[in-house]
């Protein structure tokens, strides 16, 4: 199984590269047309040529907007996590499904009520008639 994984990590980087030439915007492709560069990586991708290029030379990369990482995007704007017990929709949203629950409870305990008068009701009728 070691031997097929060469193989199986260039299929994956020529995949890859294929699928994000592919979804790539033609304004955002450098240096070729955007079909020029789906050409280059089906042809020379067995020898990693064609989706190294793509990765390294084919696609503008841009700069994060204002200026900062990913990283330090998500330092600087933390979300302020509430728990579940404190949370007051949440706590709603429980409250609301109880009366749902609620509700279809009595609905469901009425029908049987309903239902046992019913047989009760056949019962009798049909010992009446035998006798």
């Amino acid at each position: 199984m070691l031997r097929y994984l060469p193989f199986l990590l260039v299929l994956a980087l020529w995949i890859y590269a294929f699928i994000d030439c592919l979804n790539t915007p033609e304004e955002e492709v450098r240096g070729l047309p955007k079909v020029v560069w789906v050409i280059i990586i089906l042809l020379f991708g067995e020898v990693l040529v064609g989706p190294i290029a793509w990765l390294v030379a084919g696609r503008r990369r841009h700069a994060p907007a204002g200026g900062s990482t990913p990283s330090e995007w998500h330092r600087s704007h933390r979300t302020q996590w509430v728990a579940p017990d404190d949370n007051p929709e949440f706590l709603h949203s429980l409250r609301e499904e109880n009366k749902k629950d609620e509700s279809l409870l009595k609905d469901w305990e009425a029908d049987l009520r309903r239902r046992e008068e019913e047989l009760k009701k056949r019962e009798r009728e049909q010992g009446g008639e035998q006798a």
